[in-house]
């Protein structure tokens, strides 16, 4: 894969629809790419989806001890995939960035996830795998954890979590 393509594919993983339009398409292509995709029917693709391993042991360990919510660049299919994995439960917020002015890399969705938890943003701990989640945390002042890749304290496995939480 070339660095161009590479850059794309880190496009499509992080940024919201819109952003991914906007850089594969143009500006120009947007709002008609938002309005074929929000014709598609994506539950169809969520089977095709599998939890990270151990990520059920760590949620439950999690939700002991700490009130939990995702801040994601997803849209409207985030709930469904909760849905689908039986994980709706574990999260008392799911924050996309269909709820803010402004997706990650901005740090309003984590603004918004803290205002949700009763918390302010330097009291939260956000796990992300891109540097738009990186930026994100950096400007909201949440403390981050970078998932399976080089953005700081970085963790492989959900269960690391747990080590660095001491629970």
């Amino acid at each position: 894969m070339t660095p161009d393509q590479h850059a794309l594919v880190n496009v499509c993983h992080t940024a919201s629809s819109p952003q991914v339009f906007d850089v594969l398409l143009g500006p120009e292509r947007v709002d008609e790419a938002i309005s074929y995709a929000a014709s598609v029917e994506y539950s169809q693709f969520i089977p095709q989806l599998q939890p990270e391993p151990g990520l059920l042991t760590v949620l439950e360990r999690l939700a002991l001890y700490y009130p939990l919510a995702i801040a994601t660049n997803r849209g409207s299919s985030m709930v469904n995939i909760l849905d689908y994995f039986n994980l709706s439960h574990y999260f008392s917020h799911v924050v996309t960035h269909l709820d803010v002015e402004r997706p990650k890399p901005n740090p309003d969705i984590l603004f918004e996830a803290a205002k949700r938890l009763g918390q302010s943003p330097d009291e939260l701990l956000f796990i992300g795998d891109s540097e738009f989640d990186k930026q994100a945390a950096q400007g909201s002042g949440c403390l981050f954890v970078s998932y399976k890749w080089d953005g700081g304290l970085r963790i492989d496995h959900h269960t690391d979590l747990l080590k660095i939480l001491n629970v």
